[in-house]
């Protein structure tokens, strides 16, 4: 019995071992949040994404990331993560350029809402958004990061943010 024990949590050890080098998290709320993320039990708080929503609908960017980060600290909540990205994008977003750092952050943020998502596909149905997929924020924000001969375009002036 005893033998059986030890094979026991040795395996299990080695699985959070493997499952730490795979995953990688950077804190302590990310591997608290992948754990239970991994048998199911992980949610959010709903009052601080409330928070980030109500932030996010004023324009106050910086803010409702703030609040979002509160609500899901592990970044495994597929539909809160897509609202980080939302939101670098909206505040990244000009008429006659695109703020490069804040565009990469957007991207990065979409990439952890596609990688934590079922089946990898996000849509989210707020009418107050123009993109409601992870696949439309994603193009919107490569599509700012790269240069090319519209971006001289006298038109771009009258275009409007998504």
């Amino acid at each position: 019995m005893l033998r059986a024990a030890g094979l026991a949590f040795t395996v299990t050890y080695a699985g959070l071992i493997l499952w730490l080098y795979a995953a990688q998290p950077q804190t302590v709320e990310e591997v608290t949040g992948g754990l239970a993320a991994q048998v199911g039990a992980y949610t959010i708080d709903q009052q601080a994404f409330e928070d980030g929503l109500t932030f996010f609908r004023r324009d106050q960017f910086v803010e409702a990331r703030a609040a979002f980060a509160r609500a899901d600290p592990a970044s495994r909540d597929a539909r809160t993560q897509f609202y980080v990205a939302y939101s670098y994008y909206r505040q990244g977003w000009g008429r006659t350029y695109n703020d490069d750092a804040l565009f990469k952050k957007g991207l990065d943020a979409v990439d952890r809402a596609i990688a934590v998502a079922p089946d990898h596909r996000i849509i989210v149905d707020d009418p107050g958004l123009q993109m409601h997929t992870a696949d439309e924020l994603r193009a919107e924000l490569q599509r700012g990061l790269t240069r090319d001969l519209s971006d001289f375009n006298p038109l771009r002036l009258f275009r409007s943010r998504k």
